[in-house]
């Protein structure tokens, strides 16, 4: 697959047959849900596509997150939902026989997915654990971190659900498990194993579950969501209502750039035109435009008035920085303006 942009002549929900989701900053922020989050995925689910639900929260068991999401108005099973603290416990079963005892730090969701593939929770470092298993949960304090060290620096494995470093929720950004983690890392010393996005076992664990065979990635964060997507070398949709923004799209890296850009949710139920170039370096997508000269990012803005339009601009602005970047020339970074969609409206757009 390649490094740049893809293209889809009919709507993504048509093209794919099930959705691999992220939930914070994609479907809600904290307890609030996302606008048009809900419709996008009901109308998605009404042309055939399936959804499972795969996050990078530790904290909650699949039932407690189904359970937020029907109430949200999007209807869910716990059957439905792929949590990094399964996928941790399914790192810890590759080298612990049944019964080794693991010292958890993190909340219900990661104690049972723990129990539920045959090891021993402990609590202490004192009962000699073979590994700690870290995952995010609001109640973890220093002292579940003082003991996930102990344990650590007397021989036990360490494991994260996940490394990432923020945690969107309504009011903003707060520490996310990737802090707390390096945390009880800088302490010890020693690096953990991760089990999360951008890893993409939990991606593989949940295409195997469904049996799909054209899965399509979706999430807002390009280090983990998207950077999981390129790993496992699955095509990825970035929606523009999370951490990673349109300018982040820009100036992404070869690993972790997206194959799709989306306002929201809503874009499943779209084509996605890929663009092409032109001439005197211009590179466009239906009437919008953008072009790399001497290092500095130029763009045309699209004559239309919708939020397609809007996100044109953006793909003709990944169209032609990547390829500038891809070639070995500079690019301004400062030259690249907050570009994004925040519903009705277009943000920053220069040229």
């Amino acid at each position: 697959m390649t490094a740049g942009l893809l293209g889809s002549d009919i709507p993504l929900a048509d093209r794919y047959d099930v959705a691999l989701v992220d939930l914070d900053g994609v479907t809600y922020l904290g307890h609030k849900p996302i606008d048009r989050a809900a419709e996008g995925l009901a109308k998605a689910r009404a042309r055939g596509m399936r959804l499972v639900f795969v996050t990078n929260n530790a904290s909650r068991e699949p039932e407690s997150v189904s359970g937020q999401l029907t109430e949200l108005g999007i209807p869910a099973d716990p059957a439905d939902i792929m949590t990094a603290a399964q996928a941790a416990a399914q790192v810890l079963r590759t080298r612990l026989a049944r019964g080794s005892k693991v010292l958890v730090v993190g909340g219900a969701g990661l104690r049972t997915a723990v129990l539920a593939v045959g090891l021993t929770i402990v609590d202490s470092a004192d009962d000699e654990p073979d590994a700690v298993v870290q995952g995010f949960a609001p109640e973890v304090g220093w002292a579940q971190l003082a003991e996930a060290a102990y344990a650590i620096e007397r021989g036990a494995w360490h494991v994260a659900s996940n490394l990432d470093r923020s945690l969107p929720t309504a009011r903003g950004f707060a520490p996310g498990n990737g802090s707390l983690v390096l945390a009880v890392q800088s302490a010890t010393g020693v690096v953990p194993d991760s089990a999360g996005k951008p890893s993409p076992a939990m991606y593989r664990m949940a295409v195997e579950r469904v049996g799909a065979e054209a899965p399509l990635v979706i999430g807002d964060r390009l280090d983990t969501d998207l950077a999981g997507a390129r790993a496992g070398d699955y095509p990825g949709l970035h929606v523009l209502t999370g951490v990673s923004s349109a300018r982040d799209d820009v100036l992404a890296i070869p690993a972790e750039r997206p194959h799709f850009i989306g306002a929201d949710l809503r874009s499943l139920l779209v084509a996605h035109p890929v663009p092409v170039q032109g001439t005197e370096g211009w590179w466009t997508c239906r009437d919008a435009g953008a072009r790399v000269v001497g290092g500095r990012l130029e763009l045309s803005r699209s004559q239309g008035t919708g939020v397609e339009a809007r996100v044109d601009v953006i793909r003709a602005a990944c169209a032609a920085a990547w390829s500038a970047v891809d070639a070995g020339d500079e690019l301004d970074a400062h030259s690249v303006p907050e570009l994004g969609v925040d519903g009705d409206g277009f943000i920053g757009a220069a040229g």
